[in-house]
């Protein structure tokens, strides 16, 4: 076998070693020459969750979970929530099929109780306090820690400015340069050098402190937000003139409350309401005909040991009592219907609340159940027309306001399902098992009726339209940590202003004693972005030289003209 050899090649300027063997290769070492590559080491179980934990307590991560968030509560504005409103969530799944049982099982109508949007919420809610708590105990050394030391060649940093001052103090200068910084917020900090003596000043700390309260208070905005949704309560009512409704459970149209909810801590009070008042634009005014201008419910509010409170309600200013907040969620009209049975008793009687379609006319759908009757189970399915017209386009309102009120209804008989036990939306009736009521001619009876009027059927059953009142629907919640929600987000806006606006910089000012006089370097440095500091920089050197008693001749340096002369001055310190 042929020995090793070692050569010489010239490699950019040098000589490089290269020792030739089996492999090729070379190494620095040669006692690690023959060895195999190198191997990672592998973290292990303790290095491995330390290292998610990092990973999962970084602000990028933070920041990450956060828009993830705010994503995941999109569905919850795109799609109907069962705990808002149940009603319109079983019509979209009615309506949507397959595709509405797979957003039900994703959770899409229950964005806010679901797995997926609970794990962001709760990641987000440990990153936060995994990032906030080293943080705090940083910021709290910073805050009682001196400020930097001056830094050996200040030629390096913002705005540096160099000025020669004959015959001028250097004891007298860098205490004037301590307290116009002192005057201007700054720590100070007079140091000795070998040399010289300067003047260490920091300020902006206030910045850091603002970041840490925005994210403090967005853990508080957390854990607020998680308290009232275990805590508060939301319920739907619906009262008609004239009626009352006492605060219990039974009485809510929908109830929903948070897993630790007590029944017993449910205020005491009933509602009653005297008054419904709503305008709409009237033809000859300004606007679109029929558009809504006002809602005014007049209610009183009677509560054990307290006199009657009356108030009136409106959109967007909701009756607070102690306990619980009462907001007007919507209207509509109940006319005073009663359907006898061919035997003449009184199957159904009252206001009857129907529920508007959505077109400005506030046509309204009526639906009447008569279990009761005999000797078949009747139900009056129609509209209700506040301003009413039956033309080619079928029985409708031409205005909101009940200027000339009508009843268009027809009357089916059968078997109306209530006794198989399956909960049914007492304002809808499947007529498609009923028989409808029908005349000489065989076509069904279409009931036209004005107040006041009675209507008889071929079979001796009678329907009459006795009178005409308003209803309104009111959500009463309560949330005990609403206030803290309210308290948190402002403080989160303030700490959030302070981090955004208050600039942190350093400043040095160094005075070097000469034999003719002094020399004044002054530089900065900003932790932020900073666009004025350089321009404040010098205006506190050309300040404090100007602060000087008697002429003097000064030459000034600027960054843009200085020459470099890093050998002239000692190395005392370094930009920290």
């Amino acid at each position: 076998m042929e020995p090793d050899r070692t050569s010489t090649q010239e490699d950019q300027g040098g000589t490089a070693p290269r020792t030739s063997g089996d492999s090729g290769s070379w190494s620095s070492k040669p006692e690690v020459d023959g060895r195999g590559p190198a191997t990672v080491p592998s973290l292990g179980l303790r290095g491995t969750l330390l290292f998610l934990w990092r990973q999962l307590t970084s602000m990028q991560t933070a920041l990450i979970l956060l828009m993830l968030l705010a994503i995941a509560a999109v569905p919850g504005s795109l799609y109907p929530q069962r705990g808002v409103n149940p009603a319109l969530t079983e019509q979209f799944l009615e309506e949507n099929g397959a595709w509405g049982e797979f957003l039900d099982a994703a959770g899409f109508f229950d964005v806010f109780s679901s797995p997926w949007f609970s794990a962001i919420y709760l990641l987000l809610f440990i990153s936060l306090i995994g990032c906030i708590v080293p943080r705090v105990g940083v910021h709290l050394k910073q805050l009682r820690a001196r400020p930097p030391r001056t830094p050996s060649r200040l030629t390096r940093f913002a705005g540096h400015t160099r000025i020669e001052l004959p015959g001028a103090d250097a004891v007298a200068l860098l205490e004037r340069a301590r307290r116009s910084l002192r005057r201007s917020r700054y720590r100070t900090e007079v140091r000795e050098e070998t040399s010289s003596r300067s003047v260490s000043a920091e300020r902006g700390l206030l910045r850091e402190s603002g970041n840490l309260l925005f994210h403090i208070a967005l853990v508080g905005v957390l854990i607020s937000i998680a308290g009232g949704t275990l805590t508060s309560y939301r319920g739907q009512v619906t009262v008609i003139e004239g009626d009352g409704f006492a605060n219990s459970l039974t009485q809510y149209d929908s109830f929903e409350s948070g897993a630790w909810f007590d029944e017993a801590d449910m205020p005491d009070f009933r509602l009653t309401l005297d008054d419904f008042r709503a305008t709409y634009v009237q033809p000859d005014e300004a606007g679109t005909v029929g558009e809504p201008r006002s809602f005014e419910a007049d209610v009183v509010v009677s509560a054990p040991g307290e006199e009657d409170l009356s108030r009136t309600v409106q959109v967007n200013k909701p009756l607070h009592v102690d306990g619980a907040s009462m907001y007007l969620l919507g209207n509509g009209y109940a006319p005073e219907v009663t359907v006898t049975d061919p035997e003449g008793s009184v199957v159904a009687e009252g206001p009857v609340i129907t529920v508007p379609m959505g077109d400005t006319g506030y046509t309204s759908q009526l639906v009447i159940k008569a279990p009761d009757a005999e000797p078949e189970q009747t139900a009056v399915v129609g509209f209700f027309l506040p301003t009413g017209t039956i033309d080619e386009q079928g029985p409708r309102s031409l205005y909101p306001d009940a200027l000339d009120p009508q009843l268009a209804v027809t009357v089916h008989q059968g078997d109306l399902g209530l006794d198989t036990g399956v909960p049914q939306n007492a304002y809808e009736v499947d007529i498609s098992t009923l028989t409808p009521v029908t005349g000489e001619d065989g076509d069904p009876v279409l009931i036209r009726l004005y107040p006041g009027q009675e209507y008889a059927l071929p079979d001796g059953s009678t329907v009459s339209f006795d009178g005409l009142r308003r209803y309104a629907a009111f959500d009463i919640a309560h949330d005990p940590f609403e206030r803290w929600v309210l308290i948190s987000s402002l403080v989160a806006v303030g700490g959030l202003i302070l981090s955004l606006f208050v600039p942190r910089r350093r400043v040095w000012v160094r005075v070097r004693a000469t034999d003719s006089g002094a020399v004044l370097e002054v530089a900065g440095l900003a932790r932020s972005d900073d666009p004025s500091l350089e321009e404040d920089v010098r205006n506190l050197a050309s300040a404090l030289a100007e602060g000087q008693d008697g002429p003097h001749d000064a030459t000034r340096e600027t960054a843009q003209q200085r020459p470099s002369r890093a050998a002239d001055d000692p190395v005392e310190g370094s930009a920290q």
